[in-house]
């Protein structure tokens, strides 16, 4: 079987209003690797930039979605 998966774009986001969101890359299963340590808990990342937007808790804002830290550092992504 010949698995075809889409290159990773640089900047990727999980919120499919999000203009940097690619429905394809979801189908498969990706990982993101923040300063060495792989991280499961990404909503949206950036490679060239080297961020990350991780919830801050359990806190949400006026929409009901995730309130999102920016981390910067060392972002790698791959396909599981």
């Amino acid at each position: 079987m010949t698995d075809t998966r889409p290159a990773l774009p640089d900047h990727l986001s999980v919120d499919p209003r999000s203009p940097h969101h690619v429905a394809a890359v979801f189908e498969h299963d990706i990982g993101i690797r923040f300063n060495g340590k792989e991280r499961s808990d990404v909503e949206e990342y950036c490679i060239s930039e080297g961020w990350i937007k991780v919830p801050a808790g359990k806190t949400l804002d006026r929409k009901g979605r995730p309130l999102c830290i920016k981390l910067k550092g060392q972002v790698e992504a791959f396909y599981r």
